[in-house]
């Protein structure tokens, strides 16, 4: 006999509850937000080097995250949202965007 509790795996304690929203408020759709991946199996690396002062304000930001919003992620998805954010404000503003108005500003 097992006297070990069944107990839920990593799967069922992070599933959505809620389905979607697909209401769409006008006649026009909204343009896809692009996503960053999430907790996924990513099969591709690069290597960023970043300054003490940005590693600092990163893991900052990542501690925020978890004491005022409850949301426990690590670097790397904190990361990949603010990349698919920045890309796609480029894709929406162009020449507008704040990735080219910062850029330029160097």
């Amino acid at each position: 006999m097992n006297r070990r509790p069944s107990l839920p795996g990593a799967a069922e304690l992070f599933r959505l509850t809620a389905a979607p929203s697909t209401e769409v408020s006008s006649s026009e759709e909204a343009p896809q937000q692009r996503r960053g991946s999430g907790r996924t199996k990513h099969t591709t690396k690069i290597t960023v080097y970043v300054s003490d002062e940005e590693l600092l304000a990163l893991e900052t930001a990542r501690l925020a995250l978890r004491a005022s919003y409850g949301l426990g992620v690590d670097r790397g998805r904190v990361v990949r949202e603010a990349i698919a954010i920045v890309l796609d404000d480029l894709e929406t503003h162009g020449d507008a965007s704040l990735l080219v108005r910062r850029l330029r500003e160097q």
